[in-house]
């Protein structure tokens, strides 16, 4: 016997070690899938896959760095983050400082079981996430005084947009215009102003304080409530006047404030929207956060995004799930009420439990401090012969100065950002954190005004001696609010830290994510995400960075920022990327109106005819109306290509009014398509411009480009290709890159920090840089694979997937596939024969899956009646042969049904998904046995005994039945239920 280590196989992939511990099979493995495939390597495959005219030349430079490994990665963003600056932010406009109970950071936004999750489309493996977004919806609901709140939105400006096209929609006027406070927030004027041209809608900015009253008709108003100078006035008569004109009045309302003044549905408003960002969420330089809006009883169906509600399963106990399905855009496409096909699950999962560990007590303790702080200081600086020119307000204050300018830069220097209002006014925004220091005498505000006061301003030491005095002294009496908010048990039971982590952990361990197993959802792209990508995630120079803050503090975010663009821009084949848009529908809004810029730019104004495919996910024909178009929908093939002719034949007859077409590539049926270079060829011939889907991206990368084969701009999603966690249906972003001719017309920002350098369209985010705090788990995932790597991940993807259908082909149909028989990096198995041979249906196995231990694949999309698998490079082989496994399982199961051994109405698999509590009966009156029902691998001849105990062992049990969706659709029930009916 000796010391010798075995020696360990040296894969083939390329970059070193991280690139090794990304993708989840080693040369072994793959050889082993090759075989089974008929290939000899991957590059073999790729070549046959990939049609030769569309291939990347590689022979050209990259500008991507050599691969790094995970230490010098982590060294590589400390030194981005020491060139950013934090201070004290004082800038509000709706962001602002706040302190994460450590307890939500260690158990929500680090934990893996929270942002490795999926979009809880199955809801009996999803009960955690949707028990959170219901407690979100129904603290939401409560504060703004409303009946309905959905699971949250991108942002509070594109939450204002969404209400003013809600107001359209619901409203009985038939004007076109819609009345904007002068006070609201200024980027969400800029980002009303872009939307509304697109879509036909006159804005008409009004004093509402001041007692404008604008003439003529108007479909809608919005009020900002406080203002964004600070102001706190009563907008009542504001919205009983727009009701009897038969507008809908919209109120962009702070959550922290309603839960000290009167709240708007108690005002008369229809509709509140904003952010829950102070509650708990770091301002990250802008985002993620979690958005809102809450409508009055009457608009619940007219909401944009998500609604949890609460349904029944099998056994007839209540469940979660989502409502109200048949808004989703892949059924509703041009129809749609909205494009937003996402929601901000993680961030509103944060500020659900920040309210859960608060409390209705401590939201309101936080508010009284805050306002405390701004009414002290206000006090004081008037006291030192300032003039401060705020009377009613919440948390913010407007000072006049001097010199603006020379004040700011007092302010800088002692470690303090303050906004700049005009030449001569400053503003202060406080918040939960610069509160308490004002209040431990940490932070000395008084000093920064030296040069302004009549007399020189010092700190007494007793700023808050008076506290109780004064908390709500600058508050209107008329608007303090008197009713009562968060009732539910849940927001009154965990305040104590072993509390909290219990809950926390209890509504994890009801789901299944990605610690658990694999989640094969075609177009989803469900990958690892390593922890060293999350790692900067939490860290103070990227989290406490207001978005607002000037360009000289965020020297670290440009510079990172500008890597990840230049590499995006390389492996796409552009010239310019945004980095803005928060989701990949807003990317795909973003592309579509930087071609709608350009066409006018030209004088092309007539062009507004968009062609899509058939196939195409459903958000692309949401987003062309959105972006002021007219869907015209190109036929497909019966292999699943865009069909050329239909397509020539509808060139032609919109040869004059042709602005764009919109496709994926590879396509939505999972293959790569041989004429895409003749496709975009015959829409330039017509003038139109080509805008290529980039939810398919995994495919491609390292192989090809959309801009090298006549792509014009495309949007990506860095939640798919590079690893940014879903996390539970959100945060997401979708960048869009484009050729230098569309590039003026990428999103910009009134408050860029790049000024004059940055890009001329109009916004599409609250923030310039959208959701920039969780940039660097892309930067990290591009610099620790470098361009080899992620090359060698798409070769992975493309031979996993093969492998799948290879391995599956007899005994599901594969209804799609490309030259040589091949599929790209998903593969759609037709259920259709099976269904009709023995009833049993996708929906039957889909929630077998579970009792194997498996998310289910997509169902039904882009055809009914089918599951899309994509099985990513992340996942092993073992993994992979797991699913192979339980998939061949079911189709033995759905054959004995088909065979009369069991009935088709009860038989494991319409009996799924099976929990303990369904199998621990006296009396069990099924034709199949408990063992089959939740142990269905036990027993097989085929698994060896130590697979079969690990599956045991790593037993998923479900929380709840099949659940009745139709019972929670037509029951709307989207608030916290009480405690008893879980009895």
């Amino acid at each position: 016997m000796t010391d010798t280590l075995p020696a360990v196989p040296v894969t083939t992939l390329a970059g070193g070690s991280f690139v090794r511990r990304h993708i989840g099979t080693d040369a072994s493995a793959q050889q082993r899938m090759l075989d089974a495939v008929g290939y000899g390597s991957v590059d073999e495959l790729m070549d046959a896959a990939v049609p030769r005219g569309i291939r990347l030349d590689e022979t050209l430079p990259s500008s991507i760095p050599v691969a790094a490994t995970e230490a010098e990665t982590i060294a590589e963003l400390r030194s981005l983050a020491a060139r950013n600056t934090v201070r004290r932010s004082m800038i509000g406009l709706g962001y602002y400082d706040t302190l994460t109970p450590a307890v939500i950071t260690r158990n929500v936004l680090e934990n893996p079981s929270w942002y490795t999750a999926y979009t809880p489309y199955q809801p009996e493996i999803s009960q955690g996430r949707l028990e959170a977004l219901i407690n979100f919806q129904t603290m939401v609901a409560e504060l703004t005084g409303l009946a309905t709140a959905n699971s949250s939105m991108l942002d509070e400006a594109t939450a204002v947009v969404e209400g003013m096209l809600l107001a359209r929609r619901a409203s009985k006027s038939k004007s076109v215009r819609f009345l904007v406070d002068t006070d609201a927030l200024p980027q969400s004027i800029a980002l009303l102003e872009h939307r509304a041209q697109a879509v036909g809608i006159e804005l008409v900015l009004v004093d509402f304080a001041a007692g404008e009253t604008p003439e003529g008709d108007y479909f809608g108003l919005l009020v900002q409530y406080p203002g964004a100078s600070g102001r706190v006035w009563d907008p009542s008569a504001v919205f009983a006047a727009g009701s009897a004109a038969g507008a809908i009045g919209v109120v962009a309302a702070d959550l922290l404030a309603l839960t000290l003044i009167t709240s708007p549905g108690e005002l008369g408003a229809d509709v509140a929207v904003g952010t829950s960002q102070r509650f708990g969420v770091p301002m990250g330089f802008g985002g993620p956060h979690a958005g809102y809006m809450a409508v009055r009883a009457g608009l619940e169906r007219q909401l944009p995004g998500r609604l949890v509600g609460v349904s029944q399963d099998a056994a007839g106990q209540p469940a979660y799930r989502l409502s109200l399905q048949a808004r989703e855009q892949h059924i509703r496409r041009e129809k749609a009420t909205s494009n937003i096909c996402t929601a901000q699950v993680l961030l509103a999962v944060m500020a659900s439990m920040y309210a859960v560990y608060h409390g209705p007590d401590g939201l309101r303790h936080i508010a009284r401090s805050v306002h405390a702080a701004a009414a002290a200081t206000a006090r004081e600086l008037r006291a030192a012969g300032l003039d401060v020119r705020s009377d009613g307000f919440f948390d913010t204050i407007q000072v006049a100065v001097a010199d603006a300018d020379a004040t700011l830069a007092r302010g800088r220097d002692r470690g303090v950002l303050l906004r700049r209002v005009d030449e001569k006014t400053v503003a202060l925004s406080f918040d939960e954190v610069s509160a308490g220091e004002v209040s431990a005498g940490a932070l000395d505000l008084l000093s920064i005004f030296d040069g302004d006061a009549d007399s020189a301003p010092a700190l007494d030491g007793g700023l808050f001696a008076e506290r109780d005095a004064f908390a709500l002294g600058a508050l209107p009496e008329s608007l303090r609010r008197t009713s009562d908010f968060l009732t539910h048990s849940v927001f009154r039971t965990h305040h104590s830290e072993t509390s909290m982590m219990r809950y926390l952990h209890y509504l994890a361990s009801l789901d299944y994510a990605l610690d658990r197993g694999m989640i094969p959802l075609g177009s989803c792209t469900m990958k690892l995400n390593a922890a060293t990508e999350m790692q900067a995630v939490t860290w103070p120079e990227f989290a406490g960075i207001h978005p607002f803050a000037p360009a000289e503090d965020v020297a670290g975010y440009l510079q990172l920022i500008g890597e990840l663009e230049g590499w995006l821009a390389e492996v796409t084949g552009y010239d310019e990327v945004s980095l803005q848009p928060n989701a990949g529908s807003q990317g795909e809004l973003a592309g579509l109106l930087a071609i709608r810029g350009y066409h006018l730019s030209r004088g092309d104004a007539t062009r507004t005819v968009c062609l899509i495919p058939s196939s195409a996910h459903g958000t692309n024909a949401a987003s062309a109306v959105l972006a002021g178009m007219k869907v015209v929908v190109v036929a497909c093939d019966s292999l699943g290509n865009v069909d050329l002719d239909d397509l020539r034949a509808k060139i032609a007859a919109h040869a004059d009014d042709l602005a764009a077409l919109m496709i994926t590539y590879p396509s939505t049926h999972g293959v790569y398509e041989h004429e895409v270079r003749a496709i975009t060829d015959a829409v330039h011939e017509a003038g139109g411009q080509v805008y290529v889907d980039g939810a398919n991206l995994n495919a491609l990368l390292g192989y090809s480009r959309f801009g090298d084969f006549g792509g014009d701009v495309s949007h990506l999603n860095l939640h798919k290709t590079f690893c940014i966690p879903h996390g539970g249906g959100g945060p997401g972003v979708g960048p869009v890159a484009a050729k230098v001719h569309l590039a003026p017309f990428l999103p910009g920002h009134p408050f860029s920090q790049r000024g004059a350098a940055e890009f001329r369209g109009g916004p599409v985010s609250a923030a310039p840089f959208g959701s920039p705090s969780i940039l660097p788990i892309s930067w990290a995932y591009v610099r620790m694979m470098g361009a080899d790597g992620l090359r060698d991940a798409t070769g992975a993807a493309v031979l996993s997937a093969n492998y799948i259908a290879s391995r599956l082909a007899e005994h599901y149909p594969v209804l799609y596939k490309g030259d040589n028989g091949l599929v790209a990096h998903e593969c759609i198995l037709d259920l259709r024969p099976l269904t009709a041979a023995t009833g049993v249906t996708v929906d039957d196995v889909a929630k077998r899956l579970i009792d194997y231990g498996f998310h289910a694949p997509t169902m039904s999309f882009p055809v009914p009646g089918t599951l899309m698998v994509e099985p990513t490079e992340s996942e092993d082989l073992a993994e992979l042969d797991r699913f192979v496994d339980a998939m061949i399982a079911i189709k033995g199961e759905a054959e004995r049904v088909g065979a009369g051994d069991w009935p088709v109405d009860d038989n494991p698999l319409r009996g799924a998904p099976h929990t303990a509590q369904s199998i621990a009966v006296a009396d069990w009156s099924h034709p199949y046995s408990r063992e089959d029902a939740v142990y269905p691998f036990v027993g097989a001849s085929d698994v060896d005994a130590a697979t079969e105990t690990a599956r045991v062992r790593g037993k998923y049990w479900p929380p709840v039945r099949r659940i009745d969706q139709a019972y929670g659709d037509r029951n709307l029930v989207c608030a916290c239920p009480p405690p008893e009916a879980f009895a």
